[in-house]
């Protein structure tokens, strides 16, 4: 699938997950909330770079200028990625024969990757949510906040993602492993928002 999903506009992919098909669905949807997760750290690193009060942070700036649009680029990539392996699962049910086992098993591996490897880029960008809620201007705060609400929920998303797919994995014992470390990323996803809001509410209600 070419990148024709994510150059809609916003009315029309809405309208698309909207639609009675199959995509996009949830994933793709996940694709495109942490895309705007990154594109929101973007904007607080945008406004906040060329302060003079923040000026001692330069370098980190500079380091989150080229993490987070990578994240977001990423991410796009994936919601083209996450259609591909619900096709690929749908074309490998209406197999028939021997070997349709397993097709069904590499696409369910298809749709388990794609889910985990969203999470992983969240977390990325929580993790740099988190450096930024200490270093951003008061204005922009909200904004940042709401960036890192999104990413953790790409990670809870994702999870789920996983969990439905995870459960139909012919090995059973990489079933369960996938689902329990989809698990432990969303335990570090909450940890990392609730320390982001913790500075956010502490800036906001001081001085």
């Amino acid at each position: 699938m070419d990148d024709e999903l994510i150059r809609r506009s916003v009315a029309s992919f809405v309208e698309a997950t909207a639609a009675r098909t199959t995509t996009p669905g949830g994933g793709s949807v996940a694709g495109v909330v942490g895309a705007l997760a990154a594109a929101l750290g973007e904007m607080a690193v945008g406004f906040t770079r060329d302060k003079a009060k923040f000026a001692a942070h330069a370098d980190d700036y500079a380091r989150l200028g080229e993490r987070l649009p990578r994240a977001r680029a990423m991410l796009l990539e994936l919601v083209a990625e996450d259609v591909n392996a619900f096709e690929l699962y749908s074309d490998a049910m209406k197999a028939e024969g021997p070997a349709r086992q397993d097709a069904v098993q590499l696409a369910l591996a298809a749709c388990i990757d794609v889910p985990r490897e969203m999470a992983k880029i969240a977390l990325a960008i929580l993790d740099d949510l988190a450096l930024l809620s200490d270093r951003c201007t008061k204005w922009l705060l909200s904004d940042l906040a709401a960036g890192a609400i999104l990413a953790e929920a790409v990670v809870k998303l994702c999870d789920y993602n996983v969990r439905v797919n995870a459960g139909a994995c012919a090995d059973r014992r990489i079933g369960g492993e996938v689902a329990a470390s989809s698990a432990d990323d969303c335990r570090k996803a909450r940890h990392l928002l609730e320390r982001i809001e913790a500075q956010v509410q502490a800036k906001l209600e001081g001085p």
